[in-house]
């Protein structure tokens, strides 16, 4: 069986909208964080967005596992001219609303929707799970990218897997063989 391991990063304490903004997470749970390992399987390789605030996390949570090299790939969303803005200080309010009551094709000024989003995260996830067939892998990243294989493994329209709680150093355990399907999600330890 091939399973994915979706580790959110730690928290931000940011209250706006972080996609590419490279933040640190705050590791100070250092208990979560040794539950959080303890639940990963021995074996499972490791891999992380290449933002600070997923590679933190996964060197936190690592402990003996390989660690493949980081990828850009596995970036939350690029919410362009909106990073760093709170919801209310957007000024093109209907816009910002249809991006997110509408996920699909609209994006922020100068950054992605959610459909090309959700393509470069699937085909990184892919290209991962075909270099590694066969072993689980634990990849560290970020409520965006944990969204979307929700969104595969079950089938739902981006808008039903938005209804999906992601907390922060929360794990999400997807099987990928022989049938998609999502066991866990938001599983707190």
């Amino acid at each position: 069986m091939s399973r994915l391991f979706l580790v959110r990063h730690g928290p931000t304490h940011a209250k706006t909208m972080v996609g590419w903004s490279d933040l640190p997470a705050d590791l100070s749970d250092h208990a979560a964080l040794a539950r959080l390992e303890a639940a990963l399987p021995a074996d499972a390789l490791v891999v992380s967005s290449d933002l600070i605030r997923a590679r933190s996390t996964a060197d936190a949570i690592q402990a003996r596992r390989k660690r493949l090299p980081h990828s850009a790939d596995l970036r939350e969303i690029h919410f362009g001219a909106w990073e760093m803005q709170r919801f209310d200080d957007v000024d093109d309010q209907d816009h910002i609303r249809r991006f997110w009551e509408e996920p699909g094709d609209i994006a922020a000024p100068g950054g992605e929707s959610w459909n090309i989003f959700a393509a470069r995260t699937n085909d990184a996830i892919d290209a991962l799970r075909h270099a590694h067939s066969g072993q689980d892998l634990v990849i560290v990243a970020h409520f965006g990218v944990i969204i979307t294989q929700i969104q595969r493994a079950l089938g739902l329209s981006a808008y039903d897997a938005f209804g999906h709680k992601i907390d922060n150093l929360s794990l999400t355990e997807i099987h990928t063989t022989p049938n998609w399907a999502a066991p866990r999600i938001n599983h707190i330890l």
